[in-house]
């Protein structure tokens, strides 16, 4: 019997010839990661153990980009106790004011996590790094204070899903229509400790950043980690990108999967999930009529140059429908300069939208946009749990950054189509 992809990376750093859904392993990571919000906890258990040095300096990566630019004293302080850490250590990598972009967006744009690798980081979305076929997930905050003294962490193997995407992708439907597709069908359990695998002719074709959206929101169905081999549109990626080596891994054909499922794409229109979990899927046609008052487009999910760029095609000439405030964030230094550079900030502000610098900010309820009770917000965020970007009274409606800009300019849930005829 063959290997899954997830199965062979997680072999490789345990140090053995093969490994089996159900193992317990000891591997040895390659990046150990943590922001503003699980870092402080990190470090408090460091110094609690007694611990002097990180295990390598270049593999403790520390980004502060949940409550930045600082919003209060708190912040401030969590802040200052990363970048003072961070001098203590001499860390290679930490990125602070003018450098600082949301972490899952970042590391990948300054090839800091590659094919192969094992990445953990305290923060449940680190499976981000799942596109470009890393295994990449999410662990505590003591945890990530363990790897950052030993270099090493201890995981169960997951059993395997393989999600099979086919047909050709209908207008305006991009990766997180993919996995929201997915998602509301399988539920925000369906995947419970699970590797989920996104392959098949569309995905092979997909760009690096919806593949990043799609492996990012693996976690919203529970899963502990997404993943998608790496190919010849990775190698573009990473190559001009990487400070080390890396590897690319592919699952053998009689690899064992728990589950496969199929889809076929021209079925699926641009999703919306309805409040308040990402498994509440509709197609745009059947979202109906819901006025909103915000529309939030960044986060590590959709803030991307190339969400940027979706969103602005869709809002060129247009305006902001009165009550509704559009918040545009781009999520790195590079999306940001880009858009600048390429224009994009006057399409937005011609239209009457918000540009923010890069933050989570509104994402998780931070700052830069949190919601007041009773209104609605339209979002390319990953999560729309209660009192998720605000008021316990609120509403988020996750959709793609089309879908968002679409519905900034009419008041309302819509599509592109609408806004374009």
């Amino acid at each position: 019997m063959g290997m899954t992809i997830t199965e062979k990376i997680l072999a490789a750093h345990a140090g053995l010839e093969r490994v089996e859904p159900g193992d317990l392993i000891n591997a040895k990571v390659d990046i150990a990661l943590g922001n503003d919000i699980t870092a402080p906890i990190s470090i408090n258990q460091f110094r609690k153990i007694g611990a002097k040095k990180v295990f390598d300096k270049s593999r403790v990566i520390l980004v502060p980009d949940h409550f930045v630019p600082n919003k209060d004293i708190k912040s401030a302080m969590q802040a200052k106790m990363l970048r003072d850490f961070a001098k203590e250590q001499e860390l290679t990598y930490f990125f602070d004011a003018g450098e600082m972009g949301v972490e899952h967006a970042l590391l990948p744009e300054k090839g800091l996590v590659l094919p192969g690798d094992l990445v953990i980081g305290a923060d449940s979305h680190t499976c981000t790094y799942g596109g470009l076929g890393a295994f990449a997930t999410g662990m505590g905050s003591t945890d990530l204070a363990a790897t950052m003294i030993t270099g090493e962490t201890w995981l169960k193997v997951p059993e395997a899903m393989k999600f099979i995407y086919k047909g050709e992708l209908n207008p305006w439907v991009e990766g997180k229509d993919l996995i929201l597709y997915a998602i509301g069908d399988i539920g925000v359990d369906g995947a419970l400790y699970k590797s989920m695998e996104f392959t098949g002719p569309v995905i092979e074709k997909l760009g690096i950043a919806g593949r990043l959206t799609i492996a990012n929101m693996a976690i919203e169905a529970g899963a502990k980690n997404g993943i998608i081999a790496p190919d010849d549109i990775t190698e573009a990626y990473v190559s001009e990108r990487a400070v080390r080596e890396y590897s690319f891994l592919t699952s053998d054909e009689d690899a064992n999967y728990a589950e496969m499922k199929e889809y076929d794409v021209s079925n699926i229109e641009p999703q919306v999930a309805f409040p308040h979990r990402p498994e509440n899927t509709k197609g745009i046609s059947e979202v109906g009529e819901i006025t909103i008052d915000q529309v939030v487009v960044g986060s590590c999910t959709n803030g991307r140059i190339e969400d940027i760029r979706s969103a602005a095609a869709v809002i060129k000439g247009k305006k902001v429908a009165q009550g509704v405030r559009l918040i545009v964030i781009p999520a790195t230094p590079y999306a940001y300069r880009t858009a600048l550079t390429e224009g994009l900030f006057d399409i937005f502000l011609d239209a009457g939208a918000i540009i923010s610098p890069p933050t989570c900010g509104p994402c998780l309820g931070g700052h830069m946009g949190i919601l007041a009770e009773g209104e609605r917000a339209v979002a390319t965020t990953n999560r729309n749990f209660v009192g998720r970007m605000g008021h316990p009274e609120s509403e988020v409606y996750l959709a793609n950054p089309a879908v968002a800009a679409a519905s900034a300019v009419l008041g309302k849930i819509g599509g592109p189509d609408e806004v374009l005829k």
